[in-house]
């Protein structure tokens, strides 16, 4: 009888066109809650959104490992798209240097306004269309890098890191990791999270010249890959020393002179090598600690003065160096009279012009021709051995 009930309950119930369509309705609204809720957990384990945590997290330990630091700088820093710092670091120099001198070249504020060009850098750089395709499909993965430009401070490394995005078949960090001079106990898979996805046959790089002067950083590279192929970009070790001291003049004005903070004895004439700006600059010496790790043929040097007068056979040079296609050309190159350097035509990833921040180009302060001719009489024979190791005369004499 209960079951009779039942069963006329329901069919009175179905018969109803109106609740029919309630029924109807309520399974495809249950339906479309479904496919919500799928939809937002696969979005969320997508690259970008995946990378956005771990640069969190990489600021954080950023942030632990390197201690010191104002409140203020950490919130910026943790307010933007990539945790790393783009500042070329000096030597851990002597004691015979004063902290004084030594905090002169290493400064937070020096840090901030570099690591803000590299900001302002990225957001000209829309990323390619097809590139974020294929990773969000599951394609590309993150390897350690298989190039690196490893130095020198202010010889260029910049220009040359962002001409060299251009490439295709190139994929680099933007800003300096530092992993081996600074980070190194962070180990290697923290180091691989910082890399970009690559594709197969793109080339994964990264540029920190600091590794260069860095006495660890050979036996470290090699420890990773003894195929590392290894990038140096050169240029006049005084003009560059007088470009180091600029940088850090703009940041601290009451700095002393570059005269006095060249020797160690202006009487005497005696160049004080305890000091970062002069002994980046003896080239020779830090090569032999390469060397030791990696030959000849796996370092490419080059021209900081070429890069500017012939950006296109630079890089030409450095295409063929990585075995990949010349596409950067003369036509992707424009000389910006303003600035005094060149430019690009279109950045990697975008249709306008692109040329490198202000911190790039500084106007250089007049310094006392006889210094300069002091500096010079001292990096000759370096320079020479430089010269005979390398196969290149770079013409600095």
């Amino acid at each position: 009888m209960e079951y009779s009930l039942l069963c006329h309950s329901l069919y009175a119930f179905w018969s109803s066109p109106v609740k029919k369509k309630l029924v109807v309705l309520g399974i495809m609204f249950l339906v479309w809650v479904y496919m919500l809720y799928s939809c937002v957990g696969y979005c969320s384990t997508m690259p970008s959104v995946a990378a956005g945590k771990d640069t969190g997290s990489a600021v954080s330990r950023r942030t632990e490992s390197g201690g010191g630091g104002s409140t203020d700088l950490v919130s910026r820093l943790l307010a933007k798209p990539q945790p790393w710092e783009d500042v070329e670091s000096d030597y851990e120099e002597p004691s015979v240097r004063t902290a004084a001198s030594r905090d002169l070249l290493n400064n937070e504020a020096e840090r901030l306004e570099d690591w803000e060009e590299e900001m302002r850098a990225g957001e000209q750089r829309a990323p390619d269309p097809s590139a974020m395709s294929s990773f969000s499909n599951g394609s590309g993965s993150k390897k350690l890098p298989q190039a690196i430009i490893i130095g020198v401070k202010k010889g260029g490394t910049r220009a040359l890191l962002e001409f060299l995005r251009v490439h295709p078949d190139i994929r680099a960090v933007g800003a300096e990791p530092h992993f081996f001079d600074r980070n190194y106990e962070n180990g290697l898979e923290w180091y691989r999270e910082l890399m970009p996805k690559t594709l197969e046959g793109q080339i994964t790089m990264e540029k920190t010249p600091s590794y260069f002067v860095t006495r660890e950083a050979p036996a470290r590279i090699s420890a990773m890959s003894r195929d590392t192929k290894l990038i140096v970009v050169v240029r006049d070790p005084v003009t560059r020393a007088i470009s180091d001291y600029t940088q850090t003049l703009s940041k601290k004005p009451d700095i002393p002179s570059f005269e006095s903070l060249t020797f160690k004895n202006r009487t005497t004439g005696l160049i004080d090598t305890s000091w970062s700006a002069i002994q980046i600059g003896i080239y020779a010496k830090h090569l032999d600690n390469w060397l030791q790790y990696f030959p000849m043929d796996q370092i490419l040097f080059v021209s900081g003065e070429r890069l500017i007068s012939d950006p296109a056979g630079e890089l030409g040079r450095v295409q063929d160096f990585l075995g990949l296609k010349r596409i950067i050309t003369d036509k992707h190159f424009y000389f910006n009279q303003t600035k005094g350097f060149p430019c690009l035509k279109k950045a990697e990833g975008s249709s306008k012009p692109h040329c490198l921040g202000k911190t790039k180009g500084r106007t250089h302060p007049n310094i006392d021709p006889e210094v300069v001719q002091r500096l010079r009489d001292f990096y000759r024979p370096f320079n020479m051995k430089f010269y005979q190791m390398t196969g290149h005369h770079f013409g600095w004499d």
